[in-house]
């Protein structure tokens, strides 16, 4: 077993290191820990500990924008998906229920009243998805409100202190994230944003301290595009800060998928082995099993609740559409391999009834069962990692996962 555990440099190391960064540092004391539990070829088992619980690697973490997973409560979240950790979004919870009530709640766990790990992107992709109300800048990013086209301007330093606000136990820094097509000029513009914009969140974020008595840690985030010496250049750049963790950005944006893929290898032949490696915004079954053979750690994405509130369920044995007419009368388990109570509470004759009835309680549902089975996915690649079985296992998985049942 190889055990790592993350470990703050000395002041004089550090500052050595960081000079020409004019960076401050401080000897906190550790925001989290990770060990790494075993590998199996690139693939990885892991713990990551944070002052909110544990998280056994790799993990899918159910997307929570605006502090909700989207159709599903809070006890479906904890007791049948057993979700280890969710995530919040900085830029929707900036916006509502806005920064003052946030913190008169207590932060974000006690608003929400989840109390295991959370984790905040920075807003960096929203707003890169409002390129027609956005300008950008070296100075930070000035956008107009998708709510009521109020003006709105985030600096590293201002997504900092938001993030402090919200109170997650991971904070994403603040990046660009530039469409999978753009150019080389683009992309080399946009990493240099990046760039210049991480070295003023690691400053601004070891200026302050947590809110609300518990600690934080910050993620650098890797860009690139597609191209591989801008890859290899920001993953070296950001392993230079010594943080408690770090992400893959920039990917699943437009870029065919092998590319997606490339990059991943590209990048975690970089990124320290010590610390755990987030792939953001990714993905169907199939990329959360490529990532994890390639050595990710975390992922993320919105497909479970989204395709679920479409009448699209996943499956180990393939993907269904609930509203075809085959399954109207169909009387079995909605799932028999039954990853949540739903999944044998109701059959898909029922589920097939209630999205053609367009009721609410289908997308409830599909989402539940799709999260479920996500969540069933990453523990069982786990396991299979543990076992030296990882390899064979997601070779027949993927098959299986990409029919159309």
């Amino acid at each position: 077993m190889f055990i790592f555990q993350i470990c703050t440099f000395a002041h004089s190391h550090i500052h050595k290191a960081f000079a020409h960064l004019h960076i401050r540092t401080f000897a906190h004391s550790l925001p989290m820990t990770y060990e790494l539990q075993h590998t199996d070829g690139s693939a990885r088992a892991g713990l990551i500990t944070t002052d909110h619980g544990q998280i056994h690697t790799p993990i899918f973490m159910p997307v929570g924008t605006l502090g909700s997973v989207k159709g599903v409560h809070l006890r479906e979240i904890k007791d049948d998906i057993n979700a280890e950790i969710i995530l919040g979004n900085t830029y929707h919870l900036y916006l509502r229920p806005g920064l003052d009530i946030l913190e008169r709640a207590g932060g974000l766990h006690k608003f929400n009243g989840f109390d295991r790990p959370m984790l905040t992107d920075s807003g960096g992709f929203q707003v890169f998805s409002l390129s027609g109300i956005r300008k950008l800048s070296e100075e930070g990013c000035e956008f107009r409100s998708h709510i009521d086209g109020s003006k709105h301007f985030f600096s590293p330093e201002r997504v900092m202190d938001i993030e402090r606000t919200i109170g997650a136990d991971i904070m994403m820094a603040f990046d660009e994230c530039p469409p999978g097509t753009a150019d080389y000029a683009y992309a080399r513009k946009s990493l240099d944003l990046t760039h210049g914009w991480m070295k003023r969140c690691w400053k601004r974020f070891h200026e302050t301290e947590p809110k609300y008595g518990y600690k934080q840690a910050l993620f650098p985030i890797v860009q690139g595009c597609v191209y591989k010496d801008l890859r290899q250049e920001s993953a070296k750049f950001m392993s230079d800060f010594g943080a408690e963790g770090y992400a893959i950005g920039g990917l699943a944006v437009g870029e065919p998928a092998e590319k997606m893929y490339e990059m991943i290898e590209v990048v975690n032949d970089i990124l320290p082995t010590d610390r755990p490696r987030y792939l953001m915004g990714v993905g169907t079954p199939v990329n959360i099993l490529e990532g994890i053979e390639r050595g990710v750690d975390m992922f993320d994405c919105v497909m479970p609740t989204r395709n679920g509130r479409n009448a699209c369920l996943f499956t180990a044995e393939g993907i269904i559409n609930m509203r075809n007419a085959k399954w109207a009368d169909c009387f079995e388990p909605v799932d028999p391999m039954a990853h949540c109570f739903a999944d044998v509470q109701y059959t898909k004759a029922y589920l097939h009834h209630l999205f053609k009835a367009k009721e609410l309680l289908a997308m409830q549902i599909a989402s539940i069962h799709n999260l479920s089975f996500y969540l069933w996915l990453v523990r069982e690649a786990r396991k299979q990692i543990l076992a030296n079985n990882f390899g064979s296992w997601k070779r027949e998985m993927v098959v299986k996962l990409s029919r159309k049942l």
